[in-house]
Formats: structure tokens, sequence, C-alpha cells
């Protein structure tokens, strides 16, 4: 499998990652754009999608999120939802200078929290011809409150107004672990599964991954609802695959944002947890998603 490293401006910041070309004969190829979740790298796991794409003869499009892995942005470490929607269509707009492209055949697949926001690029933009949304967060105002115990809550305002505070005063953004071997400790996300994947995957095959974010972020995750756009994607076909077992983004969250969506639509619910959709449950999960693709933009 050939791929090249990629770079392209977004807004006045570099976003770097990988293109793969498509292995079909042909000059241009219909091309899924993609990029990770919360806090993750490239490196964790994207490179498999993205040759299972290629194989199908799909060219594939995987970038960092600004601020994390081999992406520049500034301050490191923090995630603004809507940012990295903006750069999904910045990536889109890179995508169709590409020879190998074919315009016209644009896909999106995102997971976790790039899950969602793939429902939103999908609903706003209709360059996008096709979407792939796996274990997605749905709705961050929710999803907060099933992660942290309600008696914590009182004390994440807290932090949230004592840091935008010391923002003002100009100290820099406070953080936050991304995960934590105690669920009852400070982190964003709270799960005995984050903190194995995250642990696991950093050590092996992404280096480059920190298990940090800034506070901010955390809050921004509370305030973002992209359930909200889900009945907007419509005509474009979509495809939701929550995993039974999720208790970082719940999979009934998922399953009543897909009930809402307009067809064509399809749902596949996936075994296992949140994070077994990248290693055990892998082959399942590419291969619904490729299908989905090869569908509607090859035809």
């Amino acid at each position: 499998m050939t791929r090249r490293d990629i770079e392209f401006g977004a807004e006045g910041v570099t976003l770097r990652g990988w293109f793969y070309p498509s292995e079909a004969a042909g000059e241009s190829h219909p091309t899924i754009v993609m990029a990770h979740g919360f806090s993750a790298v490239k490196e964790q796991y994207l490179d498999r999608y993205a040759e299972v794409f290629a194989d199908a003869g799909l060219n594939a499009l995987v970038f960092d999120n600004r601020n994390f892995g081999d992406s520049d942005g500034e301050p490191r470490q923090e995630i603004d939802p809507w940012q990295q929607i903006r750069d999904y269509r910045h990536a889109i707009t890179y995508a169709t200078t590409l020879g190998e492209v074919n315009d016209d055949r644009i896909g999106v697949w995102g997971s976790s929290y790039s899950g969602g926001h793939v429902l939103v690029v999908s609903a706003i933009d209709r360059r996008v011809k096709a979407v792939v949304s796996q274990g997605a967060m749905v709705d961050g105002y929710r999803n907060l409150r099933r992660l942290v115990r309600p008696d914590f809550l009182g004390g994440f305002r807290a932090q949230f107004d004592a840091d935008r505070l010391a923002r003002f005063n100009g100290d820099a953004p406070a953080t936050v672990p991304v995960v934590d071997e105690n669920p009852l400790a400070p982190s964003a996300l709270p799960t005995a599964d984050s903190y194995q994947w995250f642990t696991h995957s950093g050590s092996t095959i992404a280096p480059n991954w920190r298990n940090e974010v800034t506070l901010r972020s955390v809050e921004m995750f509370g305030e973002y609802v992209p359930a909200d756009f889900v009945e907007y994607i419509s005509p474009t076909p979509l495809l939701m695959l929550p995993a039974v077992d999720d208790v970082l983004t719940p999979t009934d969250l998922a399953i009543e944002t897909y009930e809402r969506a307009r067809a064509p639509k399809r749902i596949e619910i996936l075994p296992g947890g949140h994070f077994d959709i990248y290693t055990d449950g892998f082959a399942q999960s590419s291969a619904l998603a490729c299908d989905w693709f090869v569908k509607y933009l090859v035809g």
C-alpha cells in the first residue's frame, strides 16, 4: 500500500496527514475524508481503515486535527468541535484540488467525537455525497452527564469558571488528563476502557499521542450537540455504526439520533464496547463502512 504525506492550509494553520490513492485503475476516484475523535491522532488505527478503502477503489485522505499530532495549531491539545468541523471542510476543499480526486464523489468518515462532526459536516456541506459515523458522540450535554457523577458536576463548573477568569487575566489554559487509571480521578474520559485503549495504543502505535487536553476542551464538549443537525443530512446517505455496549458515547443516544434522521439511512449495531470497533470489531466496522461508500460513491 502506497501512501504519501500531505499538508494543507486551514485558515492560517497547516494541517498534516496522509493520502492513500485508490488501488483501482483510472485517473480519478471517489475520496473519503477522515479525522479522529477526542484527542486521538491518525496513527491510532485510521491507517487500517484508509487501507481498506483504498483496496476497494477509493482514495482516503487522513489528517490530524489541529493542535494535535503532526498538525500545527495553538493552544496545543485543545479541542474546539466547531473548528474541527471547519477543518473537515478545509480538507474536502484540499481534496478537490488533487488530480486523483473525483470532486463529485466525496465521502466523510468519523469515529467517536468526529463521528459527531461528520453528522454536522454532511448536513451543511453538499459536496459530501455519503457519510459514515461510527461510535458517534451525538449529544455532548447529555453525554457529559452520563460520564460525570452528579455530585461532581458542580466542581467541574467551578473549574471552568476559574479557568475562564485565569485566561482573561492572561494565563495559559488549564489542562486535565484525557484518561486516568482511577475513573474517579479528574479526567476528560473517565471510563476504564478509555484508559486501556488510549494508554495501550499510545505506547505501541501512536507515541505522539499525549494524555492531556485543555480544560476548556471538556467545557466545549458539554456545549456541543451534533444530533441537532441529523434531520438535515438527507438526501445524503447516512450509515451509523454504534456499539451495543458503549459506555463512553452511550448507545441509546446514538439510536435515538438515528431515528430522527431521514432516508436514505441505515444503522448496524456492532458488538462490544466503544473501542472494540477499532480492534476486535475492525473487520466488521471497516467492511460496513467500505460497502456503504462503494454503494453510493462508486455505484
